[in-house]
């Protein structure tokens, strides 16, 4: 058989072409993102493998078809940039990818303790020799709530992680995780809103859930709460949370993807206009810890996350069941 990989980053280089080496299968390896235009280049073949770069609308599905492109996968966890309800009604089979949710958890904890110990102004004064305390005193994990919205595999293991501090948990989530029962109270959204000092985010992006953090959700919470998001940017409406940080009600935050993104996220601009005012305006705040969004950037997870877009196209064309098909069909 046949697959195509769009999107290849540098990253990924090393990893592909061991995989080209092992495989039987003919592996064409692109830099180029998907479109209508580029799609061209995959005539013939089984399958298509993208990253996020790649807006896979319902007009290059519907072309994918006319070439008899059954497979589609997604070396990223999420998968809003594919419409797969368009894919699910032309009969193509999507796919996204799988890695071990420590890197995320770990990364998750991390923001929170340097959200905590104010490390973003200490780094800063320290590159231009202030050792000064002022305005440096923290706050320890064990005298905090933290609540965690989403305990799937990652809220699970940050759950787990957070075990460990002494602090309370609260879990928000309409599947209840048995794995974590004993760890976390279940509470529903308004008072996890409420009660916590720290709000951590884990859920997938829906049409329910975009901007749920937004001006008035945050005047649910405690005045001077921590929020952190390391799952979706649209999960949070930013202008509304610059707003509640420009009034101090936001006691700060820890982003690691954020939705206006778009167009910049792992590429250096270096000299070139930004023109996206609110992420550069938000980054500036001493309280607010802005990266890259790269919590899921570790070896493990990269090769994970790229093996997993080629042999899940392998085994659906052998008609075998893949644990990361998205798309679902009736039997």
């Amino acid at each position: 058989m046949k697959i195509y990989v769009y999107d290849m980053v540098d990253f990924e280089e090393e990893i592909l072409g061991d995989i080209q080496k092992e495989s039987n299968d003919e592996i064409i390896l692109s830099k180029n993102s998907l479109t209508e235009e580029t799609l061209e280049g995959a005539k013939g073949c089984d399958g298509i493998s993208v990253l996020g770069y790649s807006k896979v609308n319902e007009a290059i599905l519907k072309k994918m078809k006319e070439y008899g492109i059954l497979y589609l996968s997604t070396r990223t966890i999420g998968y809003d940039h594919i419409d797969v309800k368009a894919a699910e009604k032309l009969g193509i089979h999507v796919f996204n990818a799988y890695y071990h949710p420590n890197n995320v958890a770990d990364f998750t904890v991390m923001m929170m303790l340097i959200m905590l110990r104010k490390a973003k102004i200490s780094i800063c004064r320290a590159l231009v020799n202030d050792f000064s305390l002022d305005g440096l005193q923290g706050r320890e994990m064990r005298s905090l709530t933290v609540g965690v919205i989403g305990t799937g595999k990652i809220g699970a293991t940050v759950i787990q992680n957070l075990s460990g501090f002494g602090c309370r948990i609260l879990a928000c989530d309409k599947y209840h995780n048995p794995s974590i029962e004993n760890l976390a109270s279940y509470v529903d959204l308004d008072t996890l809103y409420r009660e916590s000092d720290i709000i951590t985010l884990h859920v997938p992006l829906t049409d329910e859930n975009y901007h749920m953090i937004n001006y008035e959700t945050i005047h649910k919470m405690k005045k001077g709460v921590i929020l952190i998001n390391t799952a979706r940017g649209q999960l949070i409406d930013t202008e509304g949370l610059i707003r509640a940080l420009e009034e101090e009600y936001v006691g700060g935050a820890g982003i690691d993807t954020l939705e206006e993104e778009q167009g910049i996220m792992h590429v250096h601009v270096g000299t070139k206009i930004v023109d996206k005012r609110s992420l550069l305006y938000l980054k500036q705040f001493p309280n607010v810890l802005y990266t890259q969004h790269y919590a899921f950037y570790t070896k493990e997870a990269t090769e994970s996350m790229v093996r997993c877009g080629i042999t899940s196209i392998q085994s659906a064309a052998k008609g075998e069941k893949s644990n990361c098909e998205v798309t679902k069909f009736p039997r």
